[in-house]
């Protein structure tokens, strides 16, 4: 990006980012940000230039003010609750909340200290569990009160009678094709565009959340898929994506879908083509499909698009519009289709 240019984008990121009534929001598109003899440049005109010249930087600097501000928001919020509380129990608010935290808290045993060795071994340089017994039990400890003073402050959240919060996310436009993998109607008021690798481990992670979100929503959410194979650390995610995309051909995407994440150390040429026996797809067409490469400009076309919406890493998730990056806990999507959901009924 020019210098210029640099120096108009920096005035507006706050400005296309601020919590704004739609009235407020024209006016603040349509404010001035430079002036050359008669011609005056509006905040609308340097974010589009922005955009246009540099979107992955500009997705993410937008991103990265409103993950700032929620954090922040969500600090102030969580100290208001907790002094509130403090005070109607007549007890100092560090006194409260470390007997809240404790009530919580479940406590760790060595049986949890060994499992979590167990799974992390990898990680331990070596050493054995009763050298990494002390170190890991703290952090358990740590982690467990963390956890405990979350479910505090949710608990004072859910509580609380009146608790809106009107910073708005970024949103991005993702433009979706008729034939994209969809699972949930059309006309659903929520729709989660997941952007993933069918070998990223992460993916597979999230992919039963998103079947417990589909569960819990029904017909109030639509889950969309694209194509984002990673490449450089995914050598058999692309051609896991092509094969995908001949399933879905013959109409039996989500199923090769489960069966791709549920195989994730096993996608070979070879391998692709049984789990397509194993779905019921026809294996003659589904084989001419994966052999002559059919879908690899449309699997290149969906990568070119991610990166062109900053997407860096998998799974990359919007939610009418909403980014949740990476593969986050179930309550993450909750809070986020909640709120959207509320939105719409407050409209």
């Amino acid at each position: 990006m020019r210098p210029a240019l640099a120096r108009l984008a920096a005035l507006v990121v706050l400005a296309v980012s601020t919590p704004l009534r739609p009235a407020a929001q024209v006016a603040a598109d349509e404010a001035p940000v430079a002036v050359v003899g008669t011609r005056t440049f509006t905040a609308k005109e340097v974010d589009e230039r922005w955009k246009a010249e540099a979107p992955v930087p500009q997705a993410q600097a937008l991103q990265a003010v409103y993950d700032g501000r929620r954090a922040a928001v969500d600090a102030l919020v969580a100290d208001f609750l907790l002094d509130r509380a403090a005070r109607a129990k007549g007890v100092p608010r560090d006194e409260f909340e470390a007997a809240e935290v404790m009530r919580r808290a479940k406590p760790v045993t060595d049986s949890d200290v060994a499992a979590y060795y167990a799974a992390n071994r990898n990680q331990t340089e070596g050493r054995s569990l009763e050298e990494m017994r002390p170190i890991l039990r703290e952090f358990l400890e740590e982690r467990t009160e963390t956890i405990a003073r979350a479910e505090l402050i949710a608990d004072l959240r859910r509580a609380e009678p009146v608790l809106r919060v009107m910073l708005d996310a970024p949103r991005q436009p993702i433009e979706l094709s008729s034939d994209d993998p969809f699972d949930g109607p059309a006309d659903a008021p929520v729709t989660l565009v997941e952007f993933a690798d069918f070998q990223c481990p992460f993916c597979g992670r999230l992919a039963p959340t998103l079947k417990q979100l589909r569960q819990r929503y029904g017909d109030r959410l639509r889950i969309i898929w694209k194509d984002f194979p990673l490449t450089r650390i995914h050598p058999q995610a692309f051609q896991s994506a092509e094969a995908a995309n001949c399933a879905r051909e013959q109409g039996k995407f989500w199923e090769y879908h489960d069966r791709l994440f549920t195989n994730q150390q096993t996608l070979t040429r070879a391998a692709l083509k049984q789990y397509a026996r194993d779905s019921g797809i026809d294996a003659a067409q589904f084989n001419a499909c994966l052999d002559s490469s059919k879908y690899a400009p449309r699997v290149r076309d969906a990568a070119a698009a991610a990166a062109q919406l900053g997407i860096t890493s998998t799974p990359t998730t919007y939610i009418n519009g909403r980014m949740i990056s990476g593969a986050r806990p179930y309550e993450a999507f909750t809070e986020v289709i909640d709120d959207e959901l509320d939105r719409l009924r407050r409209r």
